[in-house]
């Protein structure tokens, strides 16, 4: 497997800032992009679950949609190179197909597919208590996302792609104009976030960070 160095993972997080402003000139490439893209797919997830889709929204007139109610991407939207809005599943009990699917997907069936059901019943409603309600579920479903966004995010970084993760939105209106364009069933999916990719059109000031020791600790 060829190797990075160190370093060169650290320059890329010291790259990587929320670019606001894209050079509408500049288009990241099908194959970056793909790439970028198979960052979030092979992305860890809490047993396994990968509760998310990507929608690559390139159309102008949804992006025109968009911006009345994206305060947070608006001014983003000319000129990014991407915009992928990122679903999460919605309703993923222990009991439900979704869940299932997750375990045959590994090769399981018959009574080790049902102890593995059991695991999980007991993970949502004795551990984390996420089935206690539509909404404590996507929030669920929603945490594991991020983890592909940042691993999007990262990826892209290491290639020289810029990017910016949005949660400025009205999440009850993108999700109506997405889903009434047919893009995913409301009743299956949710908004959990968005992100855009480009390249950067002016310098961006470094962000301020906390000093590592107000933010590790080590426990022997």
């Amino acid at each position: 497997m060829m190797s990075v160095s160190k370093q060169d993972v650290l320059d890329a997080f010291h790259f990587r800032t929320a670019c606001r402003y894209y050079d509408g000139s500049r288009k990241v490439s099908r194959e970056d992009m793909d790439y970028i893209l198979e960052l979030g797919r092979l992305s860890p997830s809490s047993v396994g679950s990968e509760p998310w889709q990507f929608v690559v929204v390139q159309d102008k007139a949804l992006r025109e949609a968009i911006k009345p109610v994206g305060w947070g991407v608006a001014g983003q939207l000319d000129d990014c190179s991407h915009l992928v809005v990122i679903l999460a599943k919605k309703n993923a009990r222990y009991d439900s197909d979704f869940m299932r699917e997750v375990l045959l997907r590994r090769g399981l069936s018959g009574e080790k597919l049902e102890a593995g059901l059991a695991v999980y019943k007991k993970f949502q409603v004795e551990d984390m208590k996420q089935a206690e309600n539509a909404q404590t579920l996507f929030d669920w479903a929603a945490k594991q996302t991020y983890i592909a966004l940042g691993n999007m995010m990262t990826g892209a970084a290491l290639i020289g792609i810029d990017s910016c993760p949005i949660e400025g939105f009205e999440y009850e209106a993108v999700n109506r104009i997405l889903a009434e364009a047919g893009l995913f069933d409301p009743a299956e999916w949710g908004v959990a976030t968005m992100v855009t990719f480009g390249y950067r059109s002016k310098d961006i000031s470094r962000k301020a960070r906390k000093p590592v020791e107000e933010v590790v600790r080590w426990v022997e």
